[in-house]
């Protein structure tokens, strides 16, 4: 009996012990930037992106987290010379950081989700790595996820505003920035010029046209006028399109044309 209560110890206690030392965890670091396309690092200024890291293979959510921290350096991330193995991020660029408990390689996925700060323009990126107990994913610039699409915020006309009998247009102006919150002007950085920026028009659930908005003479600035054919509700969607890459983002707004009475 006493020989039957000591291997019931060793089965029940010492085993278990034995194995989870050998199993032990080990803390991974991660650290994860978003990048907007063509442009900088996603950060504080645009209210951060949401970053989660999961286990691949099964779902479990492993880490969550907000980006934090500045666009990074001009100089680094869009110099026309740039080689492929260069660094773009410094102290400065926003990111996430996680330390994970690993006892066993992992395919861990991580999703961005954001900027938070402009829901409407909102996009989400993702990737797969494996990631191996103490070998941290930190070096370099980290693990970056790129962003595409612009921040497009319509500024007029608010929504469902009621536009009065016989006006024949509607001033239509938006805010256009690149995802990491960078301005747009003709000959800057991001060139205004070299961006397509239009207004699609719906007249009563039904297709209307479309009208360019030009650059408005302000950083960022965008303007123009949706003409008004009739009484009805007219649905507005702003968009802004880089034909060298394919970038693109979006907003919306409506107004009413009241009919005479």
């Amino acid at each position: 009996m006493r020989f039957l209560s000591v291997a019931l110890l060793f089965a029940l206690v010492v085993a278990p012990a034995l194995h989870a030392t050998s199993a032990r965890a080990e803390p991974t670091e991660i650290t994860v930037r978003v990048l907007g396309k063509d442009s900088k690092f996603v950060g504080t200024s645009m209210g951060g992106v949401q970053i989660t890291l999961r286990d691949a293979q099964t779902g479990e959510v492993l880490a969550k987290g907000v980006t934090a921290g500045g666009t990074g350096d001009t100089e680094l991330l869009m110099h026309k010379d740039r080689g492929r193995r260069a660094q773009l991020s410094d102290d400065s660029a926003a990111k996430f950081s996680a330390t994970l408990d690993l006892d066993t390689p992992r395919l861990i996925k991580a999703e961005a989700y954001g900027p938070l700060g402009q829901l409407q323009g909102v996009g989400h990126a993702s990737s797969t790595q494996w990631v191996v107990p103490g070998k941290d994913v930190t070096g370099g610039d980290g693990w970056v996820l790129e962003l595409p699409g612009f921040v497009v915020d319509v500024l007029s006309p608010p929504a469902h505003v009621r536009i009065p009998a016989g006006t024949s247009s509607v001033p239509v102006e938006a805010n256009v920035v690149m995802m990491c919150g960078c301005p747009i002007e003709p000959d800057g950085l991001w060139d205004a010029d070299a961006y397509e920026v239009k207004a699609l028009i719906r007249h009563d659930g039904e297709p209307a046209g479309e009208v360019a908005l030009s650059y408005a003479g302000e950083t960022s600035q965008f303007k123009g006028e949706v003409p008004v054919d009739g009484p009805g509700v007219y649905e507005v969607t702003v968009f802004a399109y880089d034909p060298a890459n394919g970038n693109t983002g979006l907003d919306r707004t409506t107004f009413i044309a009241k009919g005479e009475e």
